[in-house]
């Protein structure tokens, strides 16, 4: 893990800190997105009873150097992740993967994150290059995942993160 942050207030970005505290049931400590049902604004807006399966957004860092070749410069906490992630295929887990990291906490895969317009708010164009169409025209998203705290504790930076898969048929991650 390369990076923690978190915001308490309503931004697109998320400062990175030092070390976050995961919560079972509710997210980061602190943070804006942190809560038993639905934080996000557009989803509130929906339905605020919905459980809340994007308590921990994590992303990978190779994304950054991705969308680098394409001209944009973006550092971790800066597409509003809490976790910062390298060498792990995050786009790749299934539903129900436990993430094991550091001494205690325990995160588990809900989904993908579902990109929107702030994202060009953030830098004008970066939208369609962390969401697009593959060759079959499906929906492709690259902005990290999701995850919900099933056990807490304290993360940092340079944490280990060890990965089990869940047991029987795997399915494949979907928007949350």
């Amino acid at each position: 893990m390369t990076a923690v942050s978190s915001n308490g207030e309503y931004s697109f970005t998320k400062p990175n800190r030092d070390s976050v505290r995961l919560l079972v049931g509710l997210g980061v400590e602190g943070d804006v997105h942190s809560g038993v049902t639905v934080k996000h604004r557009s989803r509130v807006a929906q339905d605020p009873t919905q459980p809340n399966l994007r308590q921990v957004h994590l992303i990978h860092e190779e994304l950054f150097a991705e969308v680098g070749e394409e001209g944009f410069k973006v550092a971790p906490g800066e597409l509003g992740e809490n976790i910062t992630t390298r060498g792990i295929d995050l786009l790749g887990l299934p539903v129900g993967t436990l993430l094991r990291i550091g001494d205690s906490a325990v995160l588990e895969v809900t989904g993908l994150r579902n990109p929107c317009l702030q994202i060009d708010n953030f830098q004008d164009g970066l939208l369609k290059h962390v969401v697009g169409r593959d060759e079959a025209g499906n929906i492709v998203r690259k902005a990290g995942i999701m995850s919900i705290v099933r056990e807490g504790g304290v993360v940092r930076p340079g944490d280990t993160i060890e990965m089990e898969l869940p047991s029987g048929p795997q399915r494949p991650l979907d928007r949350v």
